[in-house]
């Protein structure tokens, strides 16, 4: 827990939904399947209305860590790049599971195969 307060004060200043919607379209491909459907997933649960403000500070240090440009392992590191983002929004998701909904995992799934096929 206090691995995600810290990347939630850290972080969270790195998120927006333009920076969000930029580094998934540059980097998607490079990220894989795993990694945008974690970021996805905790993208649609932060949209919602319904969803509680403290849970939308998590997600917002899971997202803005995956967004943020200087990270742990660079993203530019072919294989590895993406395991410490993933490994933020995971913990962030399951930190947060109770309150990601249907129709959150039924978006990213939608949008996972527009992009993936």
């Amino acid at each position: 827990m206090i691995l995600l307060m810290s990347t939630s004060d850290d972080f969270a200043g790195s998120y927006s939904d333009k920076s969000f919607w930029k580094k998934v379209k540059r980097f998607g491909s490079a990220a894989g399947k795993e990694v945008l459907s974690k970021a996805l997933l905790l993208y649609y649960c932060y949209s919602d209305p319904a969803t509680p403000k403290w849970i939308k500070g998590i997600i917002i240090g899971a997202l803005g860590y995956f967004i943020a440009p200087l990270d742990a392992i660079p993203d530019a590191i072919p294989v590895v790049g993406f395991a410490d983002d993933l490994g933020a929004m995971a913990a962030a998701a399951a930190f947060v599971a109770a309150h990601i909904n249907k129709s959150h995992s039924e978006a990213a799934k939608k949008k996972l195969e527009q992009w993936f096929g």
